[in-house]
Parts: C-alpha cells; sequence; structure tokens
C-alpha cells in the first residue's frame, strides 16, 4: 500500500524543449495515469479507488464538471481525473509534525508543485501572531477563534468568505447561509475568474447563465464549434464525446490560437480503434486566431449569413426569431456596417476562410458552440459570448436536439455552488425563500466578487478571510497585491486538504481547518453521508466516497460550516438564522430538504439521487424555448466590434494551464502535448516574433507587463522566463499560471462581468542580466 516519498524541487534550469504533440490521450495517458496513481497510493488503493470515479455508487472526480452519460465505462475517468484523485487519496501526511519541521518562511521559497506534493493535512494548526512556525491545536478551539473573530468585526462586510467550485451542494448551501445569517452578500468564488462572463451574457441575451445542451446534444450535433478550449488537457472525457459525434457524422471546427493535440485527434485508450488504429482525427477546421479576435470571428459568421439570406433565402429560421426572440434589425444595422478587413485584422484570418466558416454554420443542421476562458478572460468578453448566442439565434440554434450554447466549466461543482446561493449578487426571490425558511432577514446590499474583495483588503476594508477549499492566493490575479493584502488582515482561514500557497501567506494569525475529500468515507450521526454536485449541464447526482480518512477526526466541510453556524448563531442577536445546526451536521437529508424548500428545481431531491440517478434542473431555453429575459425573449444585441491593439514591439500574453496541472493544483512540471519537459518558466513565441525582437531561441527573458491605468502606465514584472518557439499567431505568446498572474493588473477586467483579462495581457520581453 505503501507510495513513494515526494519528490525534491525540481530544477528548472535543466527543462527540456522536444516537438509538440499532435495527438492526444492513447497508451502514453493511460501509463502516466498508473505511475502517478502508484506513486501516490500505492498499487491496492489505487485499484481500490480508480474503479470507483464517476461511478453511480462511487464518487464524483474532484476535477472538470464534464458530464458523464447514462452508461459509464468501468475506467470512467482521464489522465488529469486519475492524477486529481491520486493527490486526494495520497497515502502522504502533513501532520503536526511536518509544520514543526518546517518554519513558515521556509515553506514560502517552495512553490505550489512542492506544497501539492506533501500529502493530506490531518490536524487543524494555528499561526499565532508573530510566530515562525504553525502549531497543532484542537477542533473546539479552532472554531471558537474564528467565531471569536468574527464577532470582534465592526462591520460583517469587514469578512470575505471564498469557495472553490470543489464544494457540494449540501456545504455550499449551509455555508452561503452562514455568510448570510452573519450579515453579509461577500461571497466571492472561482466562477468569477473563470465563467463570470459567460453568466453575464447568457442571463441578459436568453435568461439563464448555464449552457443549454445535454451530453446527446454534443453526441446529435451536425456542427461544432470549440472556441477558446483546450479539452485533451482541461476535460479530456469531452474528447470522447466529440469522437461520438464524428461518428454520427458531425463537422469540427476548433478555435484556438495554439494547435492544441487534443483537438487535433484523440487516441481513446478504451476503444481497438484508439489503442491500434491511429484513433480518430477530430477538428475538420483549425483556426489559429489571434487572441481576442473571436467576436469578429462571430460576427462574421452571422455577416455571412445575413448576407447569404439576403441574397438567396432559406438560411434564417424565421418562425423561430419571430416567435422568441427581439432585437433582430438592431443587429442587422450593426453588421451592415461591419467591414471584412476589420474581421481579418482582429482573427488574423483571412475573408475566405471566414466565409468557409460562415457557410459550414449556414449548411448546418443543428450547431453547437463550445467554450471556456479563452473567450470569457478579456475585456470585451461579453460582448463576445453575445456575438455567440447572435449567431446561434438566427438558425434556431436554442432549445432543439444536437444545438444550443455550451460553455464548459472548470471545477467540478462550480456550477452547482452558484444554483445554490454562492454569489455575491443572489436575487430577491432567492433571499426570500432564505428569510421564510429560516426566520432571519438576509442582507440585500450586493457583497464583494473576487477582484473587490481584493481591492477591499488591499486598502483595510476587509479584516478577515475565509476560504472554502481553493488557493486563492495563487488562483487570482495581480500577485503582489493579493499577498500584501492578505497579509493586511487580522486572520484567514484555509479549510483544505492539501498544501498549498495560501496556507504560507497568511494574516496576521492564520488557521488551517484540514478536512475531507470527496474520495473519503464521511460517516455521522451512525450513517454514511452522501453529497451532491451539479455538472457543466446541469445534472445533479449524487457523490460517496469510501476510503478511509487520513484522521480520524477529520471533520466534513459540513460539519465545520455546521458547527461555526452553531457558534456563531446560537443565542445571537434576534435577526440570525434558525436551524438545527447539530442534526444538519449529521444528516445531510436534512440540508437537502432545506435546498428542496428554498431552491426551485430540487423537488423529490432525496428520491431522485437514489441508486445513483441523475436529475436536471429546469432551464427554460432548453425544455421550452422558454427565455426569462427583460421582455420575455431570447435577445439579438447590437455590439460594437472590439479587439487588442498591441503596440509596436509588444505582445500580447494569454496565461494557461499545462497538461500537468489543474487550475492551481500543479501534478508535475511536464507539458507532453505542448513538448515541456521538466520546468513550467517559459514562453511559448513565434520564432518570427523572436528574431525580430533581437533574441534567440532559448534566451532567458523577464516578462513586463505593462498596463495604462488611472495613475498612468503601470509595470509588473515576472522574472527568468525561457523562450519557446512555438506554432501561435504572430504577436501573441503563452505562459502557464499561477506564474504569470503577477503580471494580471487587478484592475484590468471584462466589461460588465469584473473577469480579469487573463488572456490579454500587454508584455515587453527583457533580456536577463549575464
Amino acid at each position: 500500500m505503501a507510495s513513494k516519498p515526494p519528490a525534491d524541487d525540481i530544477d528548472e534550469s535543466q527543462i527540456r524543449i522536444t516537438a509538440p504533440k499532435t495527438v492526444a490521450v492513447g497508451i502514453p495517458a493511460v501509463l502516466n495515469s498508473l505511475r502517478v496513481a502508484n506513486d501516490q497510493m500505492g498499487i491496492a488503493r489505487s485499484v481500490q479507488t480508480l474503479v470507483r470515479i464517476n461511478q453511480k455508487d462511487g464518487f464524483d472526480c474532484p476535477g472538470c464538471a464534464w458530464p458523464e452519460e447514462n452508461k459509464r465505462h468501468a475506467a470512467e475517468f482521464c489522465e488529469n481525473g486519475a492524477k486529481a484523485v491520486a493527490e486526494e487519496a495520497t497515502l502522504r501526511r502533513v501532520g503536526p509534525e511536518f509544520f514543526a519541521e518546517h518554519s513558515l518562511a521556509e515553506l514560502r521559497g517552495h512553490d505550489d508543485w512542492w506544497l501539492g506534493q506533501q500529502g493530506r493535512l490531518t490536524h487543524p494548526m494555528l499561526l499565532e501572531e508573530g510566530a515562525t512556525h504553525y502549531r497543532p491545536i484542537g477542533w473546539d478551539e479552532a472554531l471558537e477563534i474564528i467565531a471569536a473573530a468574527l464577532r470582534d468585526l465592526g462591520d460583517p462586510d469587514e469578512a470575505v468568505f471564498y469557495t472553490s467550485g470543489r464544494t457540494s451542494n449540501e456545504a455550499a448551501y449551509l455555508y452561503q447561509l452562514l455568510v448570510r445569517g452573519f450579515g453579509t452578500n461577500n461571497l466571492p468564488d472561482c466562477s468569477n475568474m473563470c465563467h463570470e462572463s459567460s453568466g453575464s451574457a447568457l442571463n441578459e441575451t436568453i435568461g439563464i447563465g448555464k449552457g443549454t445542451v445535454s451530453i446527446e446534444d454534443i453526441h446529435d450535433a451536425d456542427l461544432l464549434i470549440v472556441a477558446g478550449q483546450n479539452p485533451g488537457t482541461n476535460h479530456p472525457r469531452m474528447l470522447s464525446a466529440l469522437e461520438k459525434a464524428k461518428q454520427r457524422g458531425a463537422t469540427i471546427i476548433a478555435v484556438n490560437p495554439l494547435r492544441e493535440a487534443g483537438l487535433v485527434r484523440f487516441e481513446n485508450p478504451q476503444t481497438p480503434r484508439g489503442i491500434a488504429f491511429g484513433g480518430t482525427t477530430l477538428a475538420d477546421l483549425f483556426l489559429q486566431i489571434r487572441l481576442g479576435g473571436d467576436q469578429a470571428l462571430f460576427q462574421a459568421i452571422g455577416k455571412h449569413l445575413l448576407e447569404a439570406e439576403d441574397r438567396d433565402g432559406g438560411v434564417l429560421d424565421h418562425d423561430f426569431i419571430a416567435a422568441h426572440t427581439s432585437g433582430l434589425d438592431a443587429y442587422r444595422r450593426e453588421l451592415a456596417d461591419a467591414r471584412w478587413p476589420d474581421f481579418e485584422e482582429a482573427t488574423g484570418l483571412t475573408e475566405q476562410t471566414l466565409r468557409t466558416v460562415g457557410e459550414a454554420v449556414r449548411t448546418s443542421k443543428s450547431t453547437i458552440v463550445c467554450w471556456a476562458m479563452g473567450l470569457t478572460q478579456h475585456k470585451h468578453s461579453v460582448p463576445t459570448l453575445r456575438d455567440v448566442v447572435n449567431v446561434l439565434l438566427l438558425q434556431g440554434n436554442i432549445g432543439r436536439p444536437g444545438a444550443g450554447v455550451c460553455p464548459v466549466r472548470g471545477h467540478s461543482n462550480v456550477q452547482g455552488d452558484r444554483t445554490v446561493g454562492i454569489y455575491e449578487k443572489p436575487s430577491e426571490g432567492f433571499l426570500a425563500a432564505l428569510d421564510g425558511e429560516f426566520g432571519f432577514r438576509a442582507p440585500r446590499e450586493h457583497g464583494f466578487d473576487t477582484v473587490e474583495a481584493i481591492r477591499a483588503m488591499r486598502d483595510g476594508r476587509a479584516r478577515f478571510f475565509f476560504g472554502m477549499g481553493g488557493n486563492f492566493v495563487s488562483a487570482t490575479p495581480d500577485t503582489a497585491v493579493v499577498e500584501q493584502g492578505m497579509a493586511n488582515l487580522d486572520l484567514t482561514v484555509q479549510v483544505s486538504t492539501k498544501l498549498n500557497r495560501s496556507h504560507v501567506v497568511t494574516g496576521r494569525r492564520a488557521i488551517i481547518l484540514p478536512t475531507l475529500g470527496r474520495t473519503d468515507r464521511d460517516r455521522r450521526g451512525g450513517a454514511e453521508q452522501r453529497v451532491t454536485v451539479e455538472d457543466s449541464m446541469g445534472a445533479v447526482h449524487a457523490s460517496r466516497g469510501r476510503l478511509t480518512p487520513p484522521a480520524d477526526d477529520l471533520l466534513s466541510e459540513v460539519a465545520i460550516v455546521a458547527r461555526l453556524c452553531a457558534l456563531v448563531f446560537d443565542g445571537a442577536a434576534v435577526n440570525a438564522p434558525r436551524a438545527d445546526w447539530a442534526a444538519l451536521e449529521k444528516d445531510y437529508a436534512l440540508i437537502r430538504a432545506h435546498i428542496q424548500r428554498t431552491i426551485p428545481g430540487f423537488d423529490d431531491y432525496e428520491q431522485r439521487i437514489e441508486k445513483g440517478r441523475t436529475f436536471f434542473l429546469p432551464n427554460g431555453p432548453r425544455d421550452a424555448r422558454r427565455f426569462a429575459t427583460v421582455d420575455g425573449k431570447a435577445r439579438f444585441t447590437a455590439n460594437p466590434l472590439e479587439y487588442p491593439h498591441i503596440p509596436e514591439g509588444r505582445l500580447l500574453l494569454q496565461t494557461l494551464r499545462s497538461h500537468d496541472q489543474y487550475n492551481t493544483t500543479i501534478y508535475g512540471k511536464d507539458d507532453r502535448y505542448r513538448g515541456i519537459h521538466g520546468g513550467r518558466r517559459v514562453v511559448l513565441i513565434h520564432p518570427q516574433d523572436i528574431t525580430e525582437l533581437g533574441f534567440s531561441d532559448g534566451d532567458l527573458v523577464d516578462l513586463v507587463s505593462e498596463w495604462s491605468g488611472p495613475a498612468g502606465v503601470e509595470e509588473r514584472r515576472a522574472e527568468a522566463f525561457r523562450l519557446v518557439g512555438y506554432e501561435t499567431p504572430r504577436g501573441n505568446v503563452a505562459a502557464y499560471y499561477p506564474e504569470t498572474n503577477v503580471l494580471v493588473p487587478l484592475d484590468s477586467v471584462a466589461d460588465v462581468s469584473g473577469t480579469p483579462t487573463s488572456k490579454a495581457v500587454i508584455v515587453r520581453l527583457e533580456r536577463r542580466p549575464a
């Protein structure tokens, strides 16, 4: 059963570069999955664990939110899912003796990869003000310190409560109740940094901030446009769905600045074709678009469709448009004035190529557009996504089989967390339901999103931080500002399974609360508890871990929050939520009963998750072409064309993940699909840009970002990155986060949504001193 001990720091000066791959998954993915699992869990535990991932009687993968089909494979996981599970189910442990051996100063000298490799946290730990080391503390004392810190605040809005996307529906619902009962809506979450632009655009145009397709729709689509997304690394199980669509005759168009292997060819290790016969070519057309040119692409498609309708007729779905939409005339006028040369400049593609895409859309019987952060993390992301919706509305591609919008979410329950109340701008209907259910009045004033929370920490308007999972310090933009903001706080609390940078960049005092993970058995009240999650397509199902927890007294997230609720609310003032907190801790079905009574769509909650069943939450556009917009119709919008303009001698940087990474969790320092081995501090750049800027492939440079803020041009620096010649559009470069988050200005955010512009950072290269 023994795992291998964690490796020491990796010397990135020994980095090795090979040619990028043109095929994803296959036998190499299987072998790497088994190697990582064996290193972390040993052989027997690996078998015991991997066979339960995403099974109806098993646990939900703690990685991505891609849905499962009703019929499951015996191995219903991908390489990165296996890595995520191995990291959580590891036999490595981080207990009090680890913190006694390693000072805070020493731990700060290690990167996120090293910290995460050490193993599972087992005991609550306290860092006293001025102390050099964390020390162990009992659960009761730790929770009382937290409750006392909350009571000592002068205003509830001085507290920030962050949530990652892996928190279950039950824990998230109870958590938001704690926060609103305390008196604030300061509930920033990872959605603010990733898909907030999707929610903003979709709520405005179709009346729901979610996608409108199912996994069966993906299989049945005639045309799939996959834009600003790299499923081979970020959602590998999506490749199986794309393969099935191809086998049924679908056309796939990939839109991405980098030619990612997962969109080129897929070797499915669960089929003979994938193992022995070369796999499946996925993308029929691969568009290496310039960063930020996606709005121009979709406007070009829309213009082509309207021109074809005016010329030949038969292109638009006039019945759908008349019955279910508004705003077409304004959209027509906007595109009538649009110029093809502007589309070419913005995208880096020729008019002929753009019209080829438009013709594919025109002849498609049903079209789905899938996207991720490549579209959501620009200043003009919301207009871009409005124009995606415009194209789909023209042909009635909302609310019918094989058609619709498909924002592909990241963390496994990030969508569910939002559904059950993790949102800084809650609706009046939701708050009123809470008031009635729990006998108090929830606050109505909007709270802090992630960016505003950082500003509050920076400016001294916040004194307390509570992180329900995640790695806030590494996930957020403008790293230096975030770290200083954390240091300004009186107390920082992290509920975590493993060590990360947010445990070593702290307030004056800090508490670590270890918690159960998805793979762990959660026994409360004499029975094994289950939790529920919502996938990227609005389906809810149960998850139950079976492994013995890393420590006997480890609490679940639900138990931690329930005990805090009891400490904060019992005996408190009149305006506090009332519930039997001890009962909720012991029986999660009672929490689901509260959810059922306060959130539409959860009727018969308990019965619908029995025996591994999955149920879909209501989705007006998908279910009945019903649109909860201001006028009750799907809305065409007129959006002026926007795209980045790169100054002379500068480059436009996108931050991205490596293949050995999921969000801020670093599984290793290789990115084999892109040919990077043994390091992460690299810049992928077109060879001609290297030459024209006076550098050579392999040179070490500093990246300096430039942003024109209210006080003038602001600069931020990331040091010692190696230039790697790569096939990418001229003027565009790519580098991994969190290492480059330091370059993303806090105040450079998307219009409307406030999402950081991590895919559009102006940088210059400076040679490192000899």
